[in-house]
């Protein structure tokens, strides 16, 4: 166990986490030439396409310094807001980080928020200084910004370019000579972590993970602490580029399991995995469970895919144990699934893996935050749907979920960014600068608010130099109004929220506009009406396509032409009984990019 390192990369998004981790690969000759590719780690298409990282990924290295084998295990993790559990739970499984910052950039809030997380369970932070071979590296000012945040000597701090290999070495014997050997009895009983886990069509569920006691071998029967299933390990092994069967993995190291698990619900990430002959007495204690922040409902585009998409969940969930969901139905849409996010961003990324892995189209309803309503007979009910509102007269008061939020900004862009998070009805709690020209401002801030298109503006008012990170600071009352839309009187649920009373007649009006321009005409009168309880406050008309049954009078008497436009009105009343109309799935996704 002596030989053993596990550790994690934490940076910021876009500070070079994986282009390091392919660094470290191909410097402990892990993967060959014909294997490479840039982000070797980042296997989905998604990954790949957005340069980002989504999911933590495991890979074991092994490493020869002075004549000794060591084995590494690192776990490259996301850097993006969105993805934080993902690193939380890559952090529980290491006992070592490194810290990657930026040269061109500095510290970022992101970089803060993980840092603090690795600080909680422990770790060892080894930081880096990444991107050194750039002209706009301000390598000296980047050293002093971690120095004063982590207290450390600036000769601990490793300078390293991932993209020309300066520096790898050195990181390398960072990682064995600072990373502490993971503590551990091999002959104790089988405690062994699960962070991870993944579907496979003809291998069942392959769960990951790290043992803390004990040691696990092949054939051994096995229980899931938590859910008290009992299985055969069929095949356990360590996890390089592909899946290397092993006999036994022992306490410290990382690896797979399959035991023929068919049934989602059977694996929990965080679970502890113990022998039935010689459990173990207590549970490792795992992750807490995480908190979604945005809810949205989920619904196929055909209906008769609704079991096929509640698979499809299952199987990401598996995947990606910050998703949750349960069945809903609309009058709109039919049966579908509440789902909640961590984020918008963690709400696109689903939506396009159901798409891509499972060739699932779904309708997504505008995103909603989850509120506590207190009602007149004391009662608090959680609403994550305006539909699931009480009538206004059994309301008490509402509360909104807040947040404290962190922006690290340039001081040049501070006078926009606190415009944007007050009109955002923030609360300015504090600002420091960080040096001369880098600031960190503190918000209070309603969650909602946030949810929508915040981050996208503080992105292009600062140019991408806004970081931005946040947490949830408990709830306030607030001033809600369930804002409907209807279609010629009929109030369409899917596209109903909550929302603050001073933003509602503007998002009312936006929203009629909007989808004036998205529903196609009839060949009656559509009326798009916003309305705040029985009060209308916005209204559009789509008018209807009409035929000109006046063109074959030519001259005459103006009555034969009245008599024509008559019979056409009438026809059109009757056809407005029986004609529905059908809303696009546009004007469903054009609600989330409202402040274009």
């Amino acid at each position: 166990m002596k030989n053993f390192r596990n550790f994690c990369i934490i940076a910021h998004i876009d500070h070079g986490k994986s282009t390091l981790a392919d660094r470290l690969l191909q410097a402990t000759h892990t993967l060959n030439e014909r294997e490479f590719q840039n982000q070797v780690l980042d296997n989905m298409d998604l990954e790949r396409e957005k340069g980002i990282t989504i999911k933590s990924h495991a890979i074991q290295m092994e490493y020869v310094q002075d004549n000794e084998t060591y084995i590494l295990n690192l776990i490259d993790t996301p850097g993006h807001v969105d993805f934080s559990y993902e690193v939380s739970r890559a952090i529980a499984a290491c006992e070592g980080a490194l810290l990657i910052v930026d040269a061109t950039q500095g510290i970022q809030a992101q970089t803060i928020s993980n840092l603090y997380l690795a600080l909680e369970h422990n770790l060892e932070i080894i930081p880096v200084i990444n991107k050194i071979d750039m002209e706009a590296a301000m390598v000296e000012e980047v050293t002093d910004q971690i120095v004063e945040l982590i207290g450390c000597k600036p000769e601990d701090i490793i300078p390293a370019s991932a993209k020309t290999g300066i520096g790898v070495p050195e990181i390398l014997e960072a990682i064995v000579s600072r990373v502490p050997a993971p503590a551990g009895d091999p002959a104790a009983p089988l405690q062994a972590l699960i962070f991870d886990s993944v579907f496979n069509s003809f291998r069942g569920i392959i769960a990951y993970f790290k043992v803390t006691n004990g040691t696990l071998r092949q054939g051994d029967k096995v229980k899931f602490f938590n859910t008290g299933r009992e299985y055969v390990a069929d095949e356990i092994g360590v996890l390089k580029m592909k899946m290397v069967p092993r006999q036994e993995i022992k306490a410290g190291d990382v690896g797979y399991i399959i035991s023929g698990i068919k049934t989602s619900s059977e694996v929990k990430v965080g679970d502890t995995i113990t022998q039935v002959a010689n459990s173990c007495s207590k549970a490792i204690a795992g992750f807490e469970d995480v908190k979604p922040m945005v809810f949205a409902g989920l619904y196929p585009v055909d209906s008769d895919d609704y079991e096929d998409l509640r698979s499809s969940l299952e199987k990401l969930q598996l995947n990606d144990a910050s998703l949750t969901f349960e069945p809903e139905s609309s009058l709109a849409l039919g049966f579908g699934f509440r789902a909640g996010f961590l984020g918008l961003l963690h709400m696109e990324i689903i939506q396009e893996r159901l798409y891509r892995e499972f060739d699932m189209d779904v309708i997504t309803t505008v995103p909603n935050v989850s509120y506590k309503v207190h009602t007149t007979k004391g009662d608090v009910v959680e609403v994550h749907n305006p539909s699931g509102l009480p009538a206004p007269t059994l309301i008490d008061f509402i509360e909104e979920p807040t947040i404290h939020a962190q922006v690290i900004t340039k001081t040049e862009y501070l006078g926009a960014i606190m415009k944007l998070c007050i009109d955002k009805r923030g609360i300015l709690r504090n600002q420091v600068f960080l040096s001369t020209d880098r600031v960190e401002v503190n918000f209070d801030m309603p969650l909602s608010e946030i949810v929508f298109d915040f981050y996208d503006k503080l992105k292009s008012i600062s140019r991408g130099y806004a970081s931005f990170d946040y947490y949830l600071n408990g709830y306030q009352q607030a001033t809600l109004v369930k804002l409907d839309i209807l279609l010629n009187g009929e109030p369409v649920d899917a596209l109903s929220c909550l929302i603050h009373r001073d933003n509602a007649y503007d998002f009312g009006r936006k929203m009629c506009e909007k989808l004036k321009e998205l529903i196609p005409r009839q060949q009656f009168d559509i009326a798009i009406q916003a309305a705040i309880g029985a009060k209308v406050i916005a209204r559009e008309t789509i008018k209807a396509l009409r035929k000109d049954v006046t063109a074959k009078c030519y001259g005459g008497d103006i009555s034969r032409k009245r008599k024509l436009l008559e019979k056409q009105k009438k026809g059109k009343k009757r056809m407005r009984q029986v004609g529905n109309v059908e809303v696009p799935q546009q004007a469903f996704l054009a609600v989330l990019k409202m402040g274009d």
